[in-house]
């Protein structure tokens, strides 16, 4: 009796597999027929006992299944990483098969992702870069791609978790690239391969052939992941990134002026003074680090450093327009507090000396700005914000000649659409 229990089991099994590889036969011929619906529900049926299959058999079900949900670029979104997940599970038997649809799939989701990037369609463009991705992934640029344009959809949860799974795997994105000066033009020339450089140098094209590293992304991606747990509430987690993206790069100053705007907008400004000042004494020379300086400086209410950091600005980049600007700001601001004391004034003979001396005062806080504004306008030309100020500044100081020049400079802005 046990004998013919076991025989008849056997049997049954040796059913069941007739039956799978029927199914996956009618599968098969709906597939290249090109009726991917029904391919979908007859590889559907097999679901619950493809399980107990061989592994050809498996390996042949999941095959199929990531040509049915793929559908040739057409099938539904949320098909599209269930065939990835079923091309993966598809075994050594159909390596070929898998790494020529995977080639095929890459380029359809990156021309669709790079299509929805000229649209802004940031959502749809940043799925293409992580389906393309996935399907290779020793081009972890894409989920780089995907990780930015996730931000710039303000997809933020998404762009999280990419930029988690970059940090996860060490991400640095620093990339080769080989380059050449081409000697007819004098400029330096980049090339998709070394192989590619060295023949138009034996060609005698180019000389001085070179290798070249870009910058990490390390410290865009510690930057983005803290800015998104600031904007999500989440401080700790913000600085939690940063410290663990600096203990990595200890001597990253970018990483450095990262975690110090962290702060700045957690609204920790002691702690984004702190780091500015460190930054500062690690790169001297940096104009943007005094500026930054001085903007914090002059929110803190204490002027006479912030004139100080201005200053430092402008002497070390005499094109930093910025700093020539907030000098001026800075300047004007005491006119506001002038003629607050002006309006306070009596009639009387001592107050009317007063009033003259503060008038005065006010003509040569005037004068002290318009240095600063006519440098900013000589670095940038259509500084239509500059040029209004210089306006106004001849108008009250009466110097009519300086105003109807302004004057004509700010219409001929006003009518270019000038900025």
């Amino acid at each position: 009796m046990k004998r013919l229990i076991a025989i008849t089991f056997t049997l049954l099994i040796a059913t069941v597999g007739l039956a799978q590889k029927k199914e996956l036969k009618a599968a098969e011929k709906a597939i290249k027929n090109s009726n991917f619906a029904e391919a979908k529900s007859l590889l559907g049926s097999l679901e619950s006992v493809i399980g107990s299959a061989d592994d050809k058999l498996k390996g042949k079900y999941h095959f199929l299944l990531g040509k049915a949900l793929y559908a040739n670029g057409s099938g539904a979104e949320e098909d599209m990483g269930k065939a990835i997940e079923n091309l993966n599970k598809s075994g050594s038997g159909y390596a070929n098969e898998v790494a020529t649809m995977k080639s095929a799939m890459v380029n359809t989701f990156l021309t669709s992702a790079n299509s929805a990037l000229e649209q802004k369609n940031y959502a749809v463009s940043s799925n293409g870069f992580e389906k393309a991705y996935r399907l290779s992934p020793q081009d972890t640029l894409y989920l780089f791609y995907a990780a930015s344009i996730a931000v710039n959809g303000q997809e933020y949860d998404s762009a999280l978790k990419y930029y988690n799974e970059l940090q996860d795997m060490n991400y640095s994105g620093v990339e080769t690239e080989f380059v050449a000066l081409n000697k007819e033009t004098g400029e330096e020339e980049s090339f998709p391969n070394e192989a590619i450089r060295d023949i138009s140098v034996k060609g005698g094209t180019h000389i001085k052939p070179s290798v070249k590293k870009s910058e990490p992304r390390s410290g865009e991606i510690a930057k983005n992941i803290a800015l998104i747990y600031v904007s999500q509430g989440k401080n700790e987690e913000a600085i939690n990134a940063m410290k663990k993206a600096r203990e990595a790069n200890p001597e990253d100053l970018n990483l450095l002026l990262t975690e110090a705007n962290v702060y700045y907008k957690m609204g920790d400004t002691n702690k984004y003074k702190e780091l500015i000042q460190i930054a500062s004494e690690k790169d001297p020379n940096n104009a943007e680090l005094s500026y930054n300086l001085g903007v914090l400086s002059a929110d803190a209410g204490d002027i006479e450093a912030a004139r100080g950091y201005y200053t430092k600005a402008m002497e070390i980049d005499p094109t930093y327009v910025n700093a020539f600007m907030n000098m001026a700001a800075l300047v004007l601001d005491e006119e506001s507090k002038i003629v607050d004391e002006m309006n306070q004034l009596g009639s009387s003979a001592a107050d009317d000396r007063k009033y003259d001396e503060l008038k005065a005062k006010r003509m040569q806080v005037y004068k002290d700005a318009i240095p600063y504004l006519e440098s900013a306008l000589e670095i940038k030309q259509n500084n239509l914000q500059a040029a209004t100020t210089l306006m106004n500044i001849y108008s009250a100081i009466g110097d009519t000649a300086k105003y109807k020049e302004m004057k004509a400079m700010v219409d001929s802005m006003n009518s270019d659409g000038g900025n």
